[in-house]
């Protein structure tokens, strides 16, 4: 099942998330999370942020979490991230070689441990139905809900959407950035 490492980080969003869909429909969201460790400093007798040990991660969650995360989660945000460790390496426009770590979430959320938060249930169309707009109104930031701009089918539904059992994300899905 595994074509990674399991993760869970804590940290705040650096961004809002950014919602964009694929050309086959399914909807993405990227942002990141800086994860800052902290420390007692005995002098000041308080604890600090550890800025040398922060921790820079890039996410992408998809589909229906992807529309979720895009209308809850915004910039400052403490969160808790779960997903599968991710190395990828390229070349820059220069020819330089270079490695990155990211994030395949699985599962995101608010942190609670020093804010509330209210969760309700998002409304979603039965399997092989259209992607429906929410019921609750309001929309997202980078795109909107939009009937018909979702993915045809609950990729989820069937058991058959997650990553490696159909050539990648959802038959060949990838992220548009």
């Amino acid at each position: 099942m595994s074509n990674g490492t399991e993760i869970t980080v804590v940290g705040n969003l650096v961004e809002d998330p950014e919602l964009r869909f694929t050309p086959n429909g399914a909807a993405v969201a990227k942002f990141r999370v800086a994860s800052t460790p902290r420390k007692f400093n005995r002098d000041t007798n308080a604890w600090e942020d550890d800025k040398e040990g922060a921790l820079f991660l890039s996410c992408s969650v998809w589909r229906q979490a992807a529309e979720n995360c895009a209308e809850s989660l915004q910039k400052g945000m403490r969160v808790i991230v779960q997903g599968r460790l991710k190395q990828r390496s390229y070349e820059d426009r220069e020819g330089v070689k270079r490695t990155v770590f990211e994030v395949d979430v699985e599962d995101v959320g608010p942190s609670l441990k020093m804010a509330t938060a209210r969760v309700e249930k998002a409304s979603r169309a039965g399997a092989g139905g259209q992607g429906q707009g929410r019921q609750q109104g309001g929309g997202s930031r980078s795109g909107g809900w939009g009937g018909g701009q979702g993915p045809a089918q609950d990729a989820w539904s069937s058991g058959g959407g997650q990553q490696g059992q159909q050539g990648g994300w959802g038959g060949g899905d990838e992220p548009p950035f």
